[in-house]
């Protein structure tokens, strides 16, 4: 008995060209399946998890058919808290960026290429809490939160040191290091492309500057804040109506380190908040969705309790082209997207969700 075989007709046109007379059925595997694969660029499959056809790019799979977003970022992460008693100012958050300058003098990094609706992750780090003395034992500032877009991170902020026992005095590292305080204390670590150290104690009643994305921090005969760095990714105007970074004249600027307590220290441009000149005084919180240090507080009463200045909030700003349509999952809270010169930009301000685009 012969079988029969039966064959599909395949006609060849000119150059390569050919046509099917039956549908084209591709091989079917599950992701499970398809990721103990041995592929090779070129490779189409059809996945059943996903119902998606997918070809192999050489080293991962692509749904068939997917548009590419090319996306620009600055994420700053929260800015560290000032110390508390002759303390010194918080480290600004961490900032990295594609657009204007990125922190810790290093060079800009790469937009990142967003698959169309593949969710991204976004956090936006909260500022160190203030840190309180009480009576006569001191309090060192406490650090800020990272804040995360999909593989970026920027590290939160060093809080500043304050006096009391040796090593207690000193800074804490973070993206930008927090100061050090009375009376030896040396200014924490920044971290690598991203912040600065802070300053260290040389002299006087007083705590030194902390960090900044642009610069270390003032030592505490001094104490300023480290400044941060310009990154107009939004304009002047719209930072301003979000309430975003630290205007001045045309630029915006991010992530100034808090000031020290004891002189009246100003905070770094970018949101740093200023110590304390006098004595029992409270320091002021830097200035949300900047990354800004907060300020250090001075008492030399051993039954006055005073508090420094909780660091900045951070923030993730996005640039995308104006032919895409950005969706801000639950969870995050987006100002308003902006459009100029081929471009939409949307800052991201608070929370913890997925963006995609369209």
């Amino acid at each position: 008995i012969m079988s029969t075989l039966e064959t599909n007709s395949i006609g060849k046109y000119s150059g390569n060209n050919v046509s099917i007379d039956d549908a084209l059925n591709l091989k079917s595997y599950t992701t499970t399946q398809r990721d103990a694969l041995t592929s090779v660029a070129g490779d189409i499959i059809y996945n059943t998890t996903d119902s998606k056809v997918q070809v192999h790019n050489g080293s991962s799979w692509e749904n068939v058919g997917t548009s590419v977003v090319e996306v620009n970022y600055l994420v700053v992460a929260g800015g560290g808290s000032g110390g508390s008693r002759i303390g010194a100012g918080g480290g600004a958050g961490g900032l990295r960026s594609t657009v204007g300058n990125t922190g810790g003098g290093g060079s800009l990094e790469s937009a990142i290429q967003v698959v169309s609706g593949n969710g991204l992750t976004v956090t936006i780090g909260a500022g160190g809490a203030v840190a309180t003395s009480s009576g006569s034992t001191a309090a060192k500032g406490n650090n800020g939160s990272d804040s995360v877009f999909s593989s970026i991170t920027a590290t939160g902020g060093g809080g500043g040191g304050a006096y009391f026992n040796s090593a207690d005095d000193n800074g804490k590292d973070g993206g930008s290091g927090g100061g050090g305080g009375y009376s030896n204390g040396t200014g924490g670590a920044g971290t690598a492309n991203q912040g600065f150290a802070g300053g260290s104690y040389d002299s006087g009643f007083t705590g030194s500057g902390g960090g900044g994305a642009g610069a270390v921090g003032a030592a505490a005969s001094t104490g300023t804040g480290g400044v941060g760095v310009i990154s107009n990714i939004l304009s002047s105007s719209d930072a301003t109506t979000e309430s975003v970074g630290q205007v001045s004249s045309s630029n915006v600027y991010y992530a100034g380190g808090g000031g020290g307590s004891g002189a009246s220290a100003s905070g770094g441009l970018g949101g740093g908040s200023a110590g304390t000149g006098g004595d029992n005084n409270n320091a002021a919180a830097a200035s949300a969705n900047t990354g800004g240090g907060g300020g250090g507080a001075r008492n030399v009463s051993d039954t006055t309790n005073v508090s420094s200045g909780a660091g900045g909030s951070g923030v993730v700003i996005l640039k995308y082209p104006d032919s895409n349509t950005i969706t801000v999952g639950t969870g995050l809270t987006a100002g308003s997207t902006y459009t100029s010169g081929g471009y939409k930009v949307t800052p991201i301000k608070s929370g913890t969700g997925t963006v995609s685009w369209s």
